[in-house]
């Protein structure tokens, strides 16, 4: 069964490193840093069109990654990231 995103998150728009091309930035984005496409209300700008990356459309929500709430999210992720950086 397919989690869907939680509503006023965002964790994955912010905690992971992108390394290819995003609207706004062409060099994509370090771990940690907002992405421009991010909007208030946490919800990416660009969802469902073709400029938005492959990692991000690949990047599915489940229960471990967000957990109960963003700062888990947040946290989870930013391990991730740590462990994978290399």
């Amino acid at each position: 069964m397919a989690l869907a995103c939680r509503p006023g998150c965002g964790a994955c728009c912010i905690a992971p490193s992108i390394s290819s091309s995003i609207p706004g930035m062409p060099h994509g984005k370090p771990a940690g840093v907002r992405c421009v496409q991010l909007t208030a209300d946490h919800r990416c700008a660009i969802f469902g069109r073709p400029e938005r990356p492959k990692v991000c459309a690949g990047l599915r929500p489940e229960s471990a990654m967000c957990g109960d709430d963003r700062v888990h999210a947040l946290a989870w992720l930013a391990r991730l990231e740590k462990a994978t950086a290399g």
